[in-house]
């Protein structure tokens, strides 16, 4: 009996240690990948709704009780705070003797006389996002963290934590960032190709420093081309707009909450209004979520968005007056887009589209606009195949295109883009034998700075200037110097100049810079 204890006793022993070692092990196994959402994979927050895939919340229209209860949880309150700088732009020169230096230091005595350095204050602002994976991936707008030294999201039940940037895309105004949690409500991506015009929506987000709010409308347009974004070369030329518009009230710090339907799902990103007043006066913009998708599954997946293009320039047939398609021998009646040039050896050129063509479906999505046909190629990336339908010599003809990046070929954007491809200069890690007589522990040397380049046309820096720090970061190589300005739209090069005294420091804003 007692070896029968013993035994069982064993047996229980092994049994329990087992599922530790199991439990344990799944516990600090981290998985912060993101692949997507899954098809038929339905989040808690839908499930305490009593919602499986393909539900809708009741069947009155237009009752949002549901579709709130699904998506307000997934909606997050973003603060962002961008640290004070001290600004100095003037060239290196030596310091000047201070007649007062024995009664005042050269801080107090610049504060009093007005020296060079200019201080910029310490700036607070607030957004929404949204959660699109239990893990902690966040989609918002590119101009909520854009100048952000510091991100912190707060949930709807209160909890706060401080969020990472993975990437953004100005061009887009989207971003993503990401909280370290698990097991977290997220909002299922709904399909914004069959949002109709007149069908009820809902925006959820945090304006006026509000809790989370709600609001109501409908869909009053779709394709509303307002001419907001801009590339990171501040341009509008590449930018793409695309919006959703409603008459849902959205106000500041609505940007990057989310746009549902009926469904309690994401059909959209709210990230605009227009007012004279800046506060909301009848319409709202939101991003369609079919754009979102690909921005946000580019950005996880590459670290920064894959933009394919057509390689057309183009102008609205359907916006023409019947004479102005005569003077320009367009038939009367056609709707879509009027080519008046094709890029040499873009996509558009290689698949034989040519100046007059009009084209007139992008995979059989008819295209009248603009706006209409950045939503369809938005959604590729160079390599991808495409049909498109355009009308020449009264005849529809339909053909196979290969879209390409920019530079007219298939290759995919690299994440790792050099400090000098961004900055435009050289620059070289100090030796060791440097750093020492300057009494530093590192640095990066700006051996040439090249016209037409970043630190070229945005400050006044000059060769082998001495960078120490990007923002509050210490630079030690060129490795860190790419690591520290990747993926930021504005950001401060701090060091000195060897021989003249002080820290000098350049503010940059990628925002206005060429790509």
């Amino acid at each position: 009996m007692k070896l029968k204890h013993i035994l069982f006793t064993a047996l229980i022993s092994a049994v329990t240690s087992a599922a530790l070692v199991i439990g344990m092990g799944n516990y600090f196994k981290k998985d912060n990948s993101y692949g997507g959402q899954a098809t038929g994979v339905v989040p808690s927050n839908y499930k305490l709704a009593g919602l499986t895939e393909g539900d809708a919340p009741n069947g009155v229209v237009p009752d949002f009780v549901q579709s709130a209860e699904i998506a307000t949880p997934t909606v997050v309150h973003i603060k962002t705070k961008t640290n004070a700088k001290q600004v100095n732009n003037n060239l290196p020169r030596t310091r000047p003797n201070n007649p007062f230096g024995d009664l005042l230091d050269d801080d107090m005595f610049n504060q009093l006389f007005g020296g060079r350095n200019n201080m910029i204050p310490e700036q607070r602002a607030s957004g929404s996002g949204v959660i699109i994976s239990d893990n902690g991936y966040i989609v918002t707008n590119n101009h909520v963290i854009s100048k952000a030294d510091e991100i912190n999201v707060t949930l709807s039940n209160k909890k706060t934590y401080k969020a990472t940037l993975v990437g953004s895309d100005p061009a887009y105004d989207l971003a993503v960032i990401k909280i370290e949690s698990q097991a977290l409500p997220y909002l299922l991506y709904g399909n914004s190709d069959d949002v109709k015009i007149g069908q009820w929506v809902m925006a959820i987000g945090y304006p006026l420093n509000l809790e989370t709010t709600v609001t109501a409308g409908i869909v009053s347009a779709k394709a509303r081309s307002l001419g907001l974004n801009r590339d990171k070369a501040g341009s509008t030329a590449t930018a793409v707009e695309s919006f959703i518009q409603t008459d849902a009230a959205v106000n500041s710090g609505n940007s990057g909450g989310a746009l549902i339907n009926t469904e309690g799902k994401l059909i959209g990103i709210n990230s605009a209004i227009a007012s004279p007043t800046g506060y909301y006066s009848g319409y709202s913009y939101a991003i369609p979520v079919n754009i979102v998708k690909k921005v946000v599954d580019d950005i996880i997946k590459f670290g920064t968005v894959q933009r394919a293009y057509l390689g057309i320039s183009y102008d609205n047939a359907t916006g023409m007056s019947e004479e102005e398609k005569k003077s320009r021998g367009i038939p009367t009646g056609i709707a879509g887009i009027y080519i008046q040039e094709t890029v040499v050896g873009g996509a558009a050129a290689t698949a034989g589209l040519k100046k007059g063509d009009v084209v007139k479906t992008i995979n059989g999505v008819n295209v009248s606009s603009g706006a209409e046909l950045q939503e369809q190629v938005s959604r590729y990336k160079p390599g991808d195949k495409i049909t498109v339908t355009y009308e020449r010599n009264n005849k529809d003809i339909t053909v196979p295109v290969s879209l390409t990046n920019k530079s007219n070929n298939f290759d995919l954007v690299k994440e790792e883009t050099s400090a000098a491809e961004i900055l435009g200069a050289d620059f070289i890690t100090i030796d060791a034998k440097n750093a020492k007589n300057y009494g530093i522990t590192g640095g990066v040397i700006v051996r040439k700075i090249k016209p037409g380049g970043v630190l070229n046309d945005q400050t006044r820096m000059r060769d082998n200037f001495v960078i120490l720090k990007v923002n509050d970061r210490s630079i030690n190589n060129t490795e860190e110097l790419r690591k520290a300005i990747s993926g930021k739209n504005t950001f401060t090069v701090s060091g000195f100049y060897p021989g003249y005294d002080g820290v000098y420091e350049y503010p940059i804003s990628m925002d206005g810079s060429g790509e």
